[in-house]
């Protein structure tokens, strides 16, 4: 019988009174501020190491856009997924470790981390198509993460206020019914002002293994093209560690792309 639990919105400590890990004041102190690892399983998937934690962010099938990614088979403390879509939540069976849930609005805490589920709209309809979407915001070794999930509606005051400036924000690009185009997602990061950006949600290849008209979404270059006056770092596999000293100081920002292995 599948134990997993998705752990709703009973609000902050929840998460912690689960059992789901150690105090904060258990941990050694660099361990909450030596940075992050990041690392790109495909789409809008990601697996955040920092802080004691492992945190994965949106498991998918392996189905339309994403059909020729590798289903994430990664051990992780807890599992956040913007939505119950296919793409965004929709792999959760045999995760290892059987890891906890956290599929609603509200605030969540995993010692030494405090999450927060902020509830937007998944298309540009008021969520009368796709229903909701969430984002993510924590922070983990000393940076301040946003994940936007599949955010398709512009942000309003509260939500900016929420968000803050994120030192790395995860935002989608390649626009379609349910997620942000590259002019949208420019007005997103004009927005929040972010030190990072990772762009997420694009075509890749990986559409090359379904039917043409099964993937409805863009590739990366638009977002890029109206992003070439900020300067893009790309890596040469599908992870990077990143500290506050790697990134940019003041009002800087960069780009930064992953390498996802195909092969």
């Amino acid at each position: 019988m599948d134990r997993r639990r998705f752990v709703e919105q009973f609000g902050a400590g929840f998460v912690s009174a689960l059992g789901l890990g150690l105090a904060a004041n258990l941990l050694p102190a660099q361990a909450q501020t030596s940075g992050v690892e990041i690392r790109w399983l495909g789409h809008t998937c990601f697996l955040f190491s920092g802080s004691g934690r492992r945190i994965l962010v949106n498991p998918f099938r392996a189905l339309g856009c994403t059909a020729g990614y590798r289903v994430p088979n990664v051990s992780s403390d807890v599992v956040l997924i913007s939505s119950r879509l296919f793409d965004e939540g929709g792999t959760l069976q045999g995760l290892p470790g059987n890891p906890d849930v956290l599929s609603e609005a509200g605030a969540y805490d995993l010692p030494p981390i405090r999450l927060q589920a902020i509830s937007t709209p998944h298309d540009r309809q008021g969520g009368r198509r796709f229903g909701q979407n969430l984002i993510w915001r924590w922070q983990q070794g000393g940076l301040n993460i946003v994940h936007m999930g599949g955010a398709a509606a512009p942000m309003d005051i509260e939500e900016q206020i929420l968000l803050g400036r994120p030192d790395v924000l995860l935002v989608p690009v390649g626009g379609g019914p349910k997620a942000y185009d590259a002019e949208e997602a420019l007005e997103a990061i004009r927005t929040l002002n972010p030190r990072m950006v990772i762009p997420t949600h694009f075509r890749t290849r990986a559409a090359d293994a379904a039917p043409a008209e099964a993937c409805d979404i863009a590739g990366l270059q638009p977002f890029l093209d109206l992003m070439r006056t900020v300067p893009t770092r790309q890596a040469g596999g599908d992870s990077v560690t990143l500290t506050t000293a790697n990134l940019p100081g003041g009002d800087g920002m960069i780009i930064q792309l992953l390498t996802y292995p195909f092969s």
